[in-house]
């Protein structure tokens, strides 16, 4: 595809009018006239690329790109109308991870409404062997699917979802932004076209209604009959379309969806009615069946209304802040991931997260992609190689530019991939699914005994108590009240710096019943602490050989000793390397640089009562121990009560990879030295948690998040602790910050009463449905009335558990 750059001409570009090539992209002085593209010059691959995709793809503005070759998204699809997903163009703007095996695409899906739209759109895998998986986020009415790229086109997964009746809205000038979609509008133009039948057929209704006595003419009555008809085939043929569209994919699919018995109630209706008025054997129900579509449409508006403000979507501001380093002339500050935008110069360390698309810039990294494909080997990438968000790098520190800008809700997913997942059986999850596979069968035998029984005595009660039986159940209350109790349990963690990954951790966190704590960055704050250095007095640039070292690593200890050298760290380094539980080593200027362990090292470990409450991390120089840093460790504010609280409701220990210097502190914390495990690795840990799970305890895991990744992942729940948000552990399954340690106590009694919470609802919805089919059943519910019950008990189980939740956190003193 060729490029156009006769637009961007700048004044004296040429290079010999200029004392200094600068870089026609960042501005920085080119090395030499190798790297260039026509006229303009770069100062390195990373940068030519950058241009290269911003000019094609038109994804920074102040290139001013006015003419962009490609697909145009209103070109004339008819031989294939996905057909231009597949151009390389468009593609790239529309999926959110490719490496040649597996691409992931999230697409918008308005139409989805309720509980069985999600139960079809995440068993795609079943209907094709080319889907890997697919994950919907209701309240934003998107679906993610994986598949295999080798076999599978993009247009072919958007097929693939619309002929289930769930057509994709892709408009590529909106990418990633929330607009009303053209359904959304559709649906308020069916809510006033029933709205309009309806109030019509009410007025036609009236001679009818006022022919007990027999006074109406029955020509009048013969006209206004037509008349209703002609006002509720609109009604039939438009307002509900969605409702036999649902219906008819779910059985293609063969899946009896909550909207067959919808759909069959609906034909009863408009069917009798219509023989009724066309034989003249009676007036029909046609004020029923337009009242019930009417109704029917304006709960389905009025429920998404009530979703989207009680919505537990967990944006920036009440879920995982991820912050990353920005750098802006050579100067270096860590930022929010929200105000990173296209062009922005990142730093990226061992370890770290890469948040956005971005183009790595002048050096070679090592992805690992398992974060968002599970490929757990690192690819290697070069100066100008494209990088997608969620990789995280293996090595030193690299420096990439912005792309695109972050998706949070995408961050979001990748913690929460399927890899990461762990084996738990959840109640309540168990509960629904049991429910809602057995709650439209028996609804639809329930309906057939009933209308059988009344048919033997009066057809027009029959057909009443058949329809609204089959109108009236609904077990979206059922599967709505768990997911918003606790998804507003996630939002008032998220506002007290308690970041859970899914619903399904609140529910773990409340069966907990031991407590494993790490204590160097978790009992130990990683700020406001003395560091003194203890051997010989170091050069400056050996400082420099330390703390370019120190930089490359998120270790609590390693950014101590960072942070507290007052040099710049411009050292090139190779060969970096962070074991866990042992220390950092690196190839530096030439020099081998070692940051760890005296064990690790081979110094004899030696303690004394000066260090009581410190930690000692030793420095070798070309295996040659220079010294060590002697690091205060100052404990949490809130510590002792939070420990001593917890003691009395859970089995408690502490495992550390220190020696026992601090053992006397700690027993006074933990109340006994029994509890107490020090030399412990990370194998150790893992090997510890295993153990006291063998034993049936329901383990709750809290540690830094790198060193204890392992009994992270293998606890119930996992709480990674720390200060400064830039990089964590994917085996966690919440992330706290270290200021709001004191609130754990408070974090576990909410999740246990948010349970309290759903069981309850459950009840409140389960008497609702018993109560509302034993009326129809009875003959005293009209369709009409049904309609408007159905998505009343939804909205009123979501305010009630969402209110009750509300309420239990401000009596915590959460909110």
């Amino acid at each position: 595809m060729a490029l156009k750059f006769d637009q961007y001409q700048t004044q004296d570009s040429s290079p010999d009018t200029q004392s200094d090539l600068n870089c026609f992209h960042c501005g920085e002085v080119c090395p030499d006239k190798s790297i260039a593209i026509g006229d303009k010059y770069f100062c390195c691959h990373g940068c030519k690329t950058v241009f290269e995709i911003l000019n094609t793809n038109e994804l920074c503005d102040y290139y001013n790109i006015e003419d962009t070759p490609g697909i145009s998204p209103k070109q004339d699809l008819i031989a294939d109308r996905f057909a231009f997903l597949d151009d390389a163009s468009v593609k790239s703007q529309v999926i959110s991870f490719s490496d040649g095996k597996v691409e992931k695409v999230t697409f918008h899906t308005p139409v989805m409404h309720c509980a069985s739209c999600i139960w079809l759109l995440e068993k795609l895998h079943n209907m094709d062997g080319r889907v890997f998986s697919s994950k919907v986020n209701f309240p934003r009415k998107e679906v993610t699917i994986t598949y295999n790229k080798q076999e599978m086109e993009l247009s072919e997964a958007a097929a693939l979802i619309s002929s289930l009746g769930y057509e994709p809205l892709v408009n590529l000038d909106t990418v990633g932004q929330r607009e009303q979609s053209s359904a959304e509008k559709k649906l308020y133009l069916k809510i006033g076209l029933a709205g309009f039948a309806f109030g019509n057929v009410m007025i036609l209704s009236f001679p009818e209604y006022l022919s007990r006595s027999g006074d109406v003419d029955s020509v009048f009555k013969m006209v206004f009959g037509y008349l209703s008809l002609v006002f509720s085939l609109p009604v039939l043929f438009f307002a509900a379309k969605d409702y036999y569209s649902s219906a008819w994919a779910g059985l293609k699919s063969k899946t009896v969806n909550i909207d067959v018995p919808i759909t069959l109630g609906i034909g009863m209706l408009f069917f009798r009615s219509a023989w009724e008025i066309l034989t003249q054997t009676g007036p029909g129900y046609l004020d029923s069946f337009t009242g019930l579509i009417f109704f029917l449409l304006l709960g389905r508006i009025f429920q998404e209304k009530t979703y989207e403000v009680l919505s537990f979507e967990r944006d920036y501001r009440s879920f995982f802040p991820l912050s990353v380093t920005r750098k802006i002339d050579k100067v270096e500050a860590v930022v929010p991931v929200s105000k990173l935008k296209p062009g922005d110069r990142i730093i990226v360390r061992n370890q770290e997260l890469i948040p956005a698309d971005s183009v790595l810039l002048k050096t070679g990294a090592h992805i690992d992609y398992s974060f968002v494909s599970g490929e757990s080997n690192p690819v290697s990438k070069e100066a100008g190689d494209f990088i997608y968000a969620g990789g995280r790098q293996v090595g030193t520190t690299i420096e990439l530019e912005v792309i695109k800008e972050p998706s949070q809700s995408y961050l979001t997913q990748l913690w929460n991939h399927d890899v990461f997942s762990k084996p738990r059986f959840s109640r309540l999850n168990a509960m629904v699914n049991q429910v809602s596979h057995y709650f439209t069968f028996a609804v639809l035998v329930i309906a057939i005994i009933a209308s059988l029984y009344w048919l033997q005595f009066d057809t027009s009660i029959a057909i009443k108590v058949f329809t609204a039986v089959l109108i009236v159940a609904c077990p979206c209350a059922l599967a709505l009240s768990s997911p918003f109790a606790l998804g507003t349990a996630l939002r008032i963690f998220g506002r007290k710096g308690f970041y859970v990954k899914n619903t399904d951790t609140v529910e773990a966190l409340s069966k907990i019943d031991t407590i494993i704590m790490d204590k160097t960055g978790t009992l130990t704050e990683t700020r406001n602490d003395t560091i003194e250095f203890s051997g010989e007095v170091l050069s400056i640039i050996e400082q420099q050989l330390v703390k370019s070292l120190a930089q490359h690593s998120t270790h609590p200890l390693s950014q101590k000793i960072f942070q507290v050298m007052d040099i710049p760290a411009d050292k090139p380094v190779e060969n970096f390397e962070e074991i866990s539980g042992k220390g950092i080593t690196g190839v530096v200027d030439g020099h081998l640089m070692k940051i760890g362990s005296g064990s690790w090292l081979g110094v004899a470990s030696h303690s004394s009562e000066i260090e009581d409450l410190k930690t000692r991390v030793y420095l070798s120089i070309d295996d040659q121990i220079r010294g060590s840093f002697l690091i205060a460790n100052v404990y949490r504010k809130g510590l002792r009560p939070l420990l001593s609280t917890l003691s009395r409701k859970f089995k408690m220990f502490l495992l550390s990879g220190d020696t026992e210097r601090e053992k006397p502190t700690l027993v006074n914390l933990f109340g006994s030295e029994q509890k107490l495990y020090f030399r412990q690795s990370p194998e150790d840990k893992l090997d510890f948690v295993s153990r006291v799970q063998n034993e049936g305890a329901h383990v709750l895991m809290v540690g830094d998040g790198l060193n204890d990744a392992g009994a992270l992942r293998a606890s119930e729940v996992g709480i990674a602790i720390t200060d400064d948000v830039t990089a964590f552990s994917p085996a966690s399954d919440a992330i706290l910050t270290g200021k709001h340690l004191h609130l754990l106590e408070s974090f576990i009694k909410m999740s246990k009463a948010t349970t309290s919470v759903i069981i309850a609802s459950f009840i409140i919805s389960v008497i609702y449905n018993v109560v509302g089919v034993s009326f129809a059943v009875a003959g005293k519910l009209s369709p009409l009335v049904s309609a408007i019950l159905m998505p009343a008990s939804s909205i009123s189980v979501v305010a009630f558990t969402t209110f009750t939740t509300t309420l239990r956190a401000r009596i915590m003193k959460l909110t």
